[in-house]
C-alpha cells in the first residue's frame, strides 16, 4: 500500500519544491529533510506515518518525480545511462534533488561532473559513503582543479586514522597523492605512517617513486656507459631510490590483500623495465640478476596463486612465498644488503 503524506509535510515540501533547488538530503533516524537552496540551507521536520520506509519511499519518489518529470521516481532507463557513464551535467544535477545516497554515488562517478555539481554532491554526501564519495570525486580532473580538491583531500587525510579497511586506506593514500594536492608536511606525516602501516607505502610508490624522503645513497660504480640500464642503476642507488626499495620490500613483506601484492607487482615491473639491460653494467651478478627478474614482474606471477585462495594477510603471504620471496630478495641486493 503506497504511503501518503502528511498534510503539513506534503504542504511544506511542495512550497521547496516550488523555489529554486539545489540538492536534498534527507536524515531517516531524526527525521528531518535538509534541502540546499540559493538562499542556504532549508530544514523540514518530517511526520512519517505507518512504516517510515515507505514513508521516506514515498518523499523520495515525490523529489524525483519533480526533478525527472517522472512520478514514482527517475525513469528506467536514466539508471541504465548512468551505469554507461552516458548522465549528462543537467541529469547529474537532477539527482543530487532526489535524496537518494546512491544517487549521490553515482554523480561522484560520472564522468560529466564539474566542481560545481561536486560541492554540491558533498553537502548531500551522508556518511559512512563521504569517503568512497571523496575518493570517486577526486578522480575527476574538474574537481582536483576546483574548489573542492583541496576540501576533499583534507577529508580523506584526515579520515584515514579511523579507515580499518586496509584496502579502502590503500585506495586513499593513492588518491590523495596522485591528486598532487598535499603539501610537504601532509606528505610526510603519511610516509612516516606507512613504516606501521606498510598498505600506505604503495601509493608513493605509485606516484611519487623519485620524490621520496632519501635513505642514505650507494656509490655509483665507475665509467658507467650511457644507457637506460645505467640510469636505471643511478636512480635505484640515490638516496630515493634507496628509500624505494625498502618501501616496496615492506610493502611486500606486509601485504595485506590480493589488491596491493598485484599493484606493488605491476609498479615494480614498470620501474625496472630498462633492467633487462643490465648485463652490460660494471655490478655482482646478483644485482645483475635482480635488474633482470625484477624488469619482468607483474601480477601474472601471483594471479595463478591468488586464484585458489580467499586468504589475506599472512597466510596469503605464506602462499605466495614462491614469488614474493624471491623478489625481496632482488630489493635487498640492490639495497647491498645479505
Amino acid at each position: 500500500m503506497r504511503a501518503e503524506l502528511a498534510p503539513e509535510d506534503a504542504l511544506r515540501l511542495n512550497v521547496l519544491l516550488a523555489g529554486e533547488l539545489f540538492a536534498v538530503r534527507i536524515d531517516e533516524g531524526a527525521r528531518v529533510l535538509h534541502a540546499l537552496t540559493p538562499k542556504g540551507e532549508a530544514r523540514i521536520e518530517l511526520h512519517p506515518t505507518g512504516s517510515p520506509e515507505r514513508y521516506f519511499q514515498r518523499v523520495r519518489e515525490l523529489l524525483a518525480g519533480h526533478a525527472f518529470g517522472a512520478p514514482g521516481g527517475y525513469p528506467a532507463h536514466l539508471r541504465r545511462w548512468l551505469r554507461l557513464g552516458q548522465a549528462s551535467e543537467q541529469t547529474l544535477a537532477a539527482l543530487l534533488k532526489t535524496g537518494d545516497a546512491e544517487a549521490v554515488l553515482a554523480v561522484a562517478n560520472a564522468p560529466a561532473l564539474t566542481d560545481a555539481l561536486a560541492r554540491r554532491a558533498w553537502w548531500a554526501a551522508q556518511h559512512p559513503a563521504t569517503t568512497e564519495i571523496a575518493r570517486a570525486m577526486l578522480a575527476h580532473p574538474a574537481v582536483r582543479a576546483g574548489t573542492m580538491g583541496p576540501i576533499l583531500a583534507e577529508h580523506l587525510v584526515e579520515s584515514l586514522p579511523f579507515e580499518s579497511d586496509p584496502t579502502a586506506a590503500m585506495q586513499t593514500v593513492r588518491v590523495v597523492l596522485g591528486c598532487g594536492l598535499l603539501d610537504a608536511s601532509q606528505r610526510e606525516r603519511l610516509w612516516s605512517r606507512g613504516a606501521q602501516r606498510p598498505h600506505y607505502l604503495i601509493g608513493f610508490l605509485e606516484h611519487l617513486p623519485d620524490d621520496l624522503p632519501p635513505a642514505p645513497a650507494r656509490a655509483l660504480p665507475p665509467a658507467l656507459p650511457d644507457s637506460a640500464a645505467a640510469r636505471l642503476l643511478s636512480r635505484c642507488y640515490s638516496g630515493s631510490g634507496q628509500s624505494y626499495l625498502r618501501a616496496a620490500e615492506l610493502a611486500l613483506d606486509k601485504a595485506p590483500t590480493h589488491e596491493a601484492v598485484c599493484l606493488v607487482l605491476d609498479l615494480l615491473g614498470r620501474y625496472f623495465a630498462d633492467g633487462t639491460g643490465a648485463g652490460a653494467l660494471p655490478i655482482t651478478a646478483r644485482e645483475r640478476q635482480a635488474f633482470e627478474a625484477l624488469a619482468r614482474v607483474s601480477q601474472q606471477q601471483a594471479v595463478p596463486i591468488l586464484a585458489r585462495t580467499t586468504a589475506v594477510g599472512p597466510l596469503m603471504r605464506r602462499h605466495l612465498e614462491p614469488v614474493l620471496g624471491p623478489v625481496m630478495q632482488h630489493l635487498r641486493a640492490l639495497q647491498g644488503l645479505p
